[in-house]
């Protein structure tokens, strides 16, 4: 498949990319710093772009004729820098409806479901997956702590739902840097009951895997170990 990576050089976006060029992928990475770019980088088609000030030209020519686009767009402090996810999804989202690129997976975070946003003003005051600790500790001290972020993250999963694109949202809870396992649980519109954390390798996976899956179109799904 000719893959649009952005936010190559970022957590899960790294994975992505290794994972798409050792599958054989045909990988256009999009990203603010090329020399961050990890070895793979000599086997895919280099474009740099910041969100935060993209050139339309410059994003529609990076997702022009692709089967799909994935993004691992986030902050790298999300206490301090929330905000470039719904910025940076809305202009990936502009050139893709320019280009007529339909295909699109994103990662968000498993707090984000009972998260207030103008598309959602009043989700449910807990995911119908969190366990007892999740709904009475975790969440609430993950929700102050990052109110910011998710906020950002609740406003992307609206643009893309507003989109008309064929989207895919995947929801995990803490990142890790354990290694790729491709072993993991998901769930459909609601986080995994007892599922704490999963590596950012494995949510790359996933995020890979869902491309051959139709049924997740317009679909949240929770994924977690």
């Amino acid at each position: 498949m000719r893959l649009t990576i952005f936010a190559a050089t970022g957590g899960i976006g790294r994975h992505l990319l290794e994972q798409a060029v050792a599958a054989g992928h045909d990988v256009t990475a999009v990203v603010r710093n090329p020399k961050s770019l990890p070895r793979q980088a000599g086997q895919v088609r280099v474009i740099t772009a910041d969100l935060t000030a993209a050139d339309p030209a410059v994003l529609a020519s990076a997702v022009d004729a692709a089967d799909a686009v994935l993004s691992g767009l986030g902050p790298r402090n999300p206490r301090t820098e929330a905000g470039i996810a719904s910025q940076g999804t809305r202009a990936i989202v502009a050139a893709m409806q320019a280009t007529h690129v339909r295909r699109i997976v994103v990662v968000s975070a498993a707090p984000v479901g009972t998260v207030p946003s103008p598309g959602r003003p009043n989700p449910p005051k807990h995911d119908p997956g969190d366990g007892f600790f999740m709904r009475h500790l975790g969440a609430p001290f993950a929700g102050a702590m990052f109110r910011a972020h998710y906020t950002d993250l609740a406003l992307m999963e609206d643009i893309l739902r507003d989109s008309g694109l064929d989207w895919t949202i995947s929801r995990p809870p803490k990142l890790t840097d354990k290694p790729l396992t491709g072993v993991y649980r998901t769930a459909y519109g609601q986080n995994i009951r007892g599922g704490f954390s999963v590596s950012r390798a494995d949510v790359a996976h996933h995020m890979l895997r869902v491309l051959g899956q139709p049924e997740t179109i317009k679909h949240v799904i929770g994924i977690a170990h």
